[in-house]
């Protein structure tokens, strides 16, 4: 009859197709999964504040450094937050500078000098050093008398009343506050880290207790 419709056949069923489109829909969300778990797995590490920075042969200090939250990742040797004490028994190998994210690699027990340098211990009175002098600070070495003045016999060498300096560029590797038992006595025991060819000057005018540092353009902040 005009009008009518032939029959269609029936549609073909693919179950294993069906079964196929369903296995990656679920695949598709499981990685989904694991990468936002991934994404939410951070940890507290040691981050050196940002205007701050480590010298090289220091020890981490609490006021240079704060704690920071980063992605989990076990190809990165992190300092967690938590081992920030075990971390300040160690002194980096290089400088650090601020806004740096810790990583182990950055320290090491003990560190050599570097080529060229040498360390030279100073016993220093109050009057012969600056206020507020710290580890890292750059400082220049003067030889004086023993009562603060310009030593004459040295002038020509280099001292207070001249305007040449025992050291003119070092750096202050450690610093020690030397109290007796009942009264501050403002007394400092400073190591230098200087120039091999300045640290026989140095080491000379040390032994007789007449240096006097002072800071200089560059100190350590």
């Amino acid at each position: 009859m005009a009008g009518e419709r032939l029959p269609t056949a029936p549609r073909e069923r693919k179950p294993a197709l069906a079964a196929l489109a369903v296995l990656l829909i679920l695949v598709g969300a499981l990685g989904a999964t694991v990468l936002v778990l991934r994404a939410g797995d951070r940890i507290e590490v040691v981050k050196v504040k940002d205007g701050a920075s480590i010298a090289a042969g220091e020890s981490i200090t609490r006021s240079k450094v704060e704690p920071v939250m980063v992605a989990s990742d076990t190809a990165v040797k992190y300092v967690k937050w938590k081992q920030l004490a075990a971390l300040q028994e160690l002194k980096a190998k290089s400088a650090i500078p601020g806004g740096a994210v810790v990583v182990g690699q950055m320290f090491a027990a003990k560190t050599g000098l570097p080529a060229g340098k040498a360390s030279v211990g100073l016993s220093l009175k109050e009057g012969q050093y600056p206020a507020g002098l710290k580890q890292g600070d750059t400082v220049a070495a003067y030889r004086v008398s023993a009562n603060g003045s310009g030593s004459n016999r040295d002038k020509d060498s280099g001292g207070a009343g001249g305007s040449t300096p025992l050291v003119a560029d070092a750096r202050v590797d450690s610093i020690v506050t030397k109290d007796d038992s009942t009264i501050s006595t403002g007394n400092r025991s400073v190591t230098l880290l200087v120039d091999s060819d300045d640290a026989a000057a140095l080491t000379s005018a040390a032994s007789a207790g007449e240096v006097a540092v002072v800071l200089v353009p560059g100190s350590g902040d």
